[in-house]
């Protein structure tokens, strides 16, 4: 590591996540609670006036708020100053462009999921951002949460035992009205196969289960058999998926990702059956996970408590009691980029392979559900 890296604030950049966006700041927030990154330019809109506005009130340089983002990428590549990685916070389809042009000027990427619309275009990003030897973070935002980290260390440790079962779902309710069609515009563009690709919920939050549910048990998938259901008359894409699970070892699971399920706010949940013993985990009750064994009361596990092998608590931020949530979990993503983009061994981030896999489980879902629901190999 550099004298010059350990010594100052990682120079942050951003694109899209203006005024009004809840993911854009989410992602300012994140970055901002380990007090390892500042925000020093962006493009924050694709219109140049909101984009401005958005800029002046981050508190931005006027001559560091761009309308483009390859202005953004040649101009801030060029300044002593300029910056270390860009936030990409935009609809799908501007992932791989986005990307790609701060690529091309050696600058990291921090970038929102699905990594692209089409796996060939995830593959041809992947290979450039490999050749270039740049940092890339995938912002599966829940797997910075210490719960989810304390399963799969656990998983890991054979506490369960062999997994067998891997159950996960992920239910929302925002999307049961026609909402896209009456102006909400964080609804139109995931509903619009030109910005979001072609897939809605199975793109927007599935990919977040399927990724969860990897990520803790450690599993590799083999096979899928899924179907798409479009409940909402008029909508473009599906908002309800099912999808049956084959995994490399013989374990079996099932995935459910809705985004007209009535009544149910941000459901995420996961529960991983093994030989001897299960994990739940529920994303509206971070601080717990529950750890059960055949013939014994369930045990709840808490955060900053430790657990496991040696006792091991794994890493958070304040004592256990005063709730950690979401925007901690996602703070966790940007430190540990800060920690790999400062030299340290070892960093796990969610990234290229994670958003490969991704875009490999959309496209096996949409051929299952083409070919009547087939089981299709990945």
């Amino acid at each position: 590591m550099s004298d010059e890296r350990s010594t100052r604030r990682i120079r942050l950049g951003m694109v899209g996540g203006g005024e009004g966006s809840f993911i854009g700041a989410a992602h300012r927030i994140a970055a901002r609670l380990d007090d390892q990154f500042e925000l020093v330019a962006g493009a924050l809109s694709s219109t140049p006036v909101r984009a401005h506005a958005s800029a002046a009130a981050l508190h931005i340089a006027p001559d560091r708020s761009y309308a483009d983002y390859a202005e953004m990428a040649r101009a801030e590549a060029q300044r002593p100053d300029g910056i270390d990685a860009v936030a990409i916070v935009t609809p799908n389809h501007l992932h791989v462009p986005v990307a790609r042009a701060f690529a091309e000027q050696g600058i990291h990427i921090i970038c929102d999921k699905p990594l692209a619309t089409s796996l060939a275009e995830a593959e041809a990003l992947a290979q450039r951002v490999r050749e270039r030897g740049l940092l890339f973070l995938l912002t599966h935002t829940y797997s910075g949460y210490p719960m989810v980290r304390q399963a799969r260390e656990l998983v890991a440790d054979g506490a369960i035992g062999d997994i067998r079962i891997v159950q996960v779902e992920y239910v929302q309710d925002w999307l049961g009205e026609p909402i896209e069609q009456q102006g909400n515009k964080q609804a139109a563009w995931r509903n619009d196969p030109l910005q979001a690709g072609p897939a809605g919920a199975l793109g927007d939050i599935g990919t977040h289960a399927y990724h969860l549910a990897g990520y803790v048990s450690g599993l590799r998938l083999s096979e899928l058999a899924a179907e798409l259901s479009t409940f909402v008359p008029g909508r473009a894409l599906d908002d309800h998926v099912q999808v049956m699970l084959r995994y490399e070892g013989g374990a079996r699971g099932m995935l459910w990702a809705s985004q007209v399920a009535s009544g149910s706010r941000n459901g995420l949940r996961l529960r991983v059956y093994g030989s001897t013993g299960s994990l739940q985990f529920d994303q509206e009750k971070p601080e717990e996970l529950w750890l059960t064994r055949p013939g014994q009361p369930s045990q709840c596990l808490y955060r900053g408590v430790p657990a496991g092998p040696g006792g091991l608590a794994v890493p958070h931020r304040i004592p256990s009691g005063h709730p950690e949530g979401y925007l901690e979990a996602f703070a966790q993503l940007y430190r540990d980029f800060a920690r790999a983009w400062r030299g340290e061994a070892d960093v796990a981030l969610p990234g290229l392979d994670d958003g490969l896999a991704g875009m490999a489980f959309i496209e096996a879902v949409l051929r299952s559900h083409r070919e009547g629901m087939g089981w299709v190999r990945l």
